[in-house]
């Protein structure tokens, strides 16, 4: 039975959506200068495409149909309001201006969202607020999602956006990359935003998926963009991480998306390509000097995609980096990763020594992994009860499906 048309055509204004809205929106924002009238404006050119797509059909370029008809909608508006207030025709103006001169804008980047994402960057911004408002303008990510990796509550956390859009609009922030000279200055913040945004999509924090790859994907695509701007050592290293880690993604969950360990996954569905140019890049950021915390993440990775298997695993090697690691970024997550390593190289004992002081300093205690981690080496040991108890207490504390799901087989096989 053939589809009927206005269904399919609604359905491509939904995938368009999926794939394109971000691009929409940071043109939009771009062109008209707020963030929330830009905004307004996508929502007002989707629905207008739900309307006249099933009737006209699919335009040549959505995106750039998309940008057009909200752009439009906005100027309509604005001028609506301008009977009003005098001051909403000085914006049009200048609206329109800004369109016409679009072409001749950003030639050493042409993407918009790399531009949103310097701007949400900018120093007059706090950095918590930088990384949540290019988590949810650039990328999407929902204020739940975000307010998860704070570790804070999404109300707290839908304040802090709305007073850095706030913060651009008053202060007059330009929709810029900015000059050579001050880029070096605003890297550490970017980077942490990619980071934070390709770990979202690697293991999300919620849901029935354990990885989601748009995002993963679009965080690997502005780690290039990046690079293409500003070469520097940690630029190129977190782009290598990214790829190395995205390299295993085929290969962590089955068939039936059920979590599968790392030294359990099937070597051959990790990605060659991937690990080739990850591994250039972490040499080429390594032969700088000038390296830090993400180039020696990404050289653990290398290791790891270096192994043949997982038995040939240089768990030395890897232990070595994690103490430089250690020293450049001390933090308890990559203690609790150090740790891990340390049991793979000199046994189960060694490593809980490790966990048991880190969960008694206070740290990590509502952080799942933690408790994952004491469960399995407590299960290596023979130390069932302790096991138990930690992998319940890790079950409580995750909210992804396959990760719940793996907590309770491993629950399961202990009280058999």
């Amino acid at each position: 039975m053939n589809e009927d048309p206005v269904h399919a055509a609604r359905a491509m204004v939904d995938a368009v959506y999926r794939s394109d809205s971000r691009r929409v929106l940071a043109t939009l924002i771009r062109l008209l200068g707020d963030f929330d009238v830009a905004e307004e404006a996508m929502h007002a050119a989707f629905a207008a495409a739900v309307e006249q797509w099933p009737r006209d059909g699919l335009p040549a370029n959505p995106r750039a149909w998309l940008v057009s008809a909200g752009r439009f909608k906005a100027i309509d508006g604005m001028r609506r309001r301008a009977r009003f207030d005098a001051s909403q025709e000085e914006l049009v103006r200048q609206i329109e201006a800004n369109a016409d001169d679009a072409g001749q804008e950003g030639q050493d980047v042409e993407d918009d969202r790399l531009r949103l994402i310097f701007t949400c960057c900018h120093p007059a911004l706090l950095p918590d607020a930088q990384v949540a408002l290019t988590l949810r303008e650039v990328c999407g990510l929902t204020t739940e999602e975000i307010a998860r990796a704070f570790l804070t509550a999404p109300p707290t956390l839908a304040q802090r956006i709305v007073r850095a859009k706030a913060k651009i609009r008053d202060a007059r922030i330009p929709y810029q990359v900015p000059e050579r000279t001050e880029l070096a200055d605003r890297l550490d913040t970017v980077l942490h935003v990619i980071y934070l945004v390709f770990n979202e999509g690697y293991s999300a924090s919620s849901g029935e998926s354990l990885t989601r790859h748009d995002i993963s994907g679009e965080a690997i695509r502005l780690g290039r963009l990046l690079v293409e701007l500003l070469p520097e050592p940690e630029a190129q290293g977190l782009l290598a991480l990214m790829l190395l880690q995205e390299s295993r993604r085929a290969a962590r969950s089955s068939p039936s998306r059920e979590l599968v360990l790392l030294d359990q996954q099937d070597r051959s569905l990790w990605h060659r390509g991937q690990i080739a140019e990850g591994l250039a890049l972490v040499e080429r950021a390594l032969s700088s000097r000038r390296f830090g915390p993400y180039t020696l993440q990404a050289a653990i990775a290398a290791v790891h995609a270096q192994a043949p298997t997982a038995a040939a695993t240089d768990w030395a090697q890897i232990v070595g980096l994690y103490d430089v690691l250690a020293r450049a970024d001390p933090s308890p997550v990559i203690e609790l990763n150090r740790a891990a390593a340390v049991a793979m190289r000199d046994g189960p004992a060694a490593g809980l020594a490790l966990v048991d002081a880190i969960l008694a300093r206070g740290d990590l205690g509502d952080y799942h992994l933690a408790h994952s981690a004491r469960a399995d080496l407590c299960r290596r040991l023979g130390r069932t009860a302790e096991a138990r108890a930690s992998y319940e207490r890790a079950l409580a504390l995750t909210r992804q499906e396959p990760e719940r799901r793996f907590l309770e087989r491993r629950l399961g096989d202990l009280r058999d």
